[in-house]
């Protein structure tokens, strides 16, 4: 986290402002604008810029984080990209820029998900026009259009399948995670050690560790929510067209 010592109340990033609502309008816009030109952004040319160019943007905002560390001379342990939207921020750009598409089910489960979750409940301190607020939700917004474009533009088709390749995944990333906080004793990657500072929905759940149980329950439901909602997406969709 970037050092904000010094900084007024005044001027920390507030939950629900003004700046909050904005940075969610645009991303409204920016998922609608996706969805709406699906049908230009299939062209080869549309679409290989829009992958490449979407990859980019995700890596360049996680290069930027880091090199901001670097610069303030704050980098460490906790600045590693274990976080869960840092690590599915690096598997789209991944899975964009080379249609790997044993990657999709992360982008779009675990990215929706985590991407979401955050957007709603930023674990933030910096207000706008701050880097930091800039890089959060441009890179978390990032994340989210990712898997939009591979519902929308791909044409991907998650299934229950998918659901447990998703789950699978989440444990396989949280491992390097785990290893790193309990190394470090100070670092929370995917908040596997504690609760984050900050209000977020994991308020309504049990103390740690036992919310950890609570969050393979979540995790496996707002899966099969996620599901559910694309299919009658698809369709509504087909109906429309029929």
């Amino acid at each position: 986290m970037v050092n904000v010592q010094g900084w007024s109340e005044r001027q920390m990033f507030e939950m629900f402002s003004a700046q909050h609502a904005a940075a969610l309008v645009v991303a409204v816009v920016a998922f609608a604008a996706i969805a709406i030109g699906r049908q230009g952004l299939r062209g080869d040319k549309a679409n290989r810029r829009f992958r490449l160019g979407m990859a980019l943007l995700l890596v360049v905002c996680e290069i930027s984080l880091q090199l901001s560390y670097v610069m303030e001379d704050s980098w460490n342990a906790g600045s590693l990209p274990f976080q869960l939207c840092s690590l599915t921020l690096l598997i789209s750009a991944a899975a964009l820029a080379f249609r790997v598409k044993q990657l999709y089910a992360i982008v779009f489960f675990l990215g929706t998900l985590g991407a979401l979750q955050a957007m709603v409940t930023p674990n933030l301190d910096e207000p706008f026009p701050h880097f930091r607020y800039f890089h959060f939700f441009i890179a978390h917004i990032g994340i989210i259009a990712s898997a939009v474009y591979l519902i929308t533009v791909e044409r991907y088709r998650p299934t229950i399948r998918s659901v447990f390749a998703a789950l699978l995944w989440l444990h396989a990333l949280a491992v390097p995670a785990a290893v790193v906080n309990i190394v470090t004793g100070t670092t929370n990657f995917m908040f596997l050690a504690r609760k984050p500072s900050t209000a977020s929905l994991l308020d309504v759940l049990a103390p740690w560790p036992w919310y950890l149980l609570q969050l393979e329950l979540v995790a496996f439901g707002l899966c099969l929510l996620l599901l559910g909602v694309s299919k009658l997406a698809f369709w509504i969709n087909g109906r429309i067209k029929g």
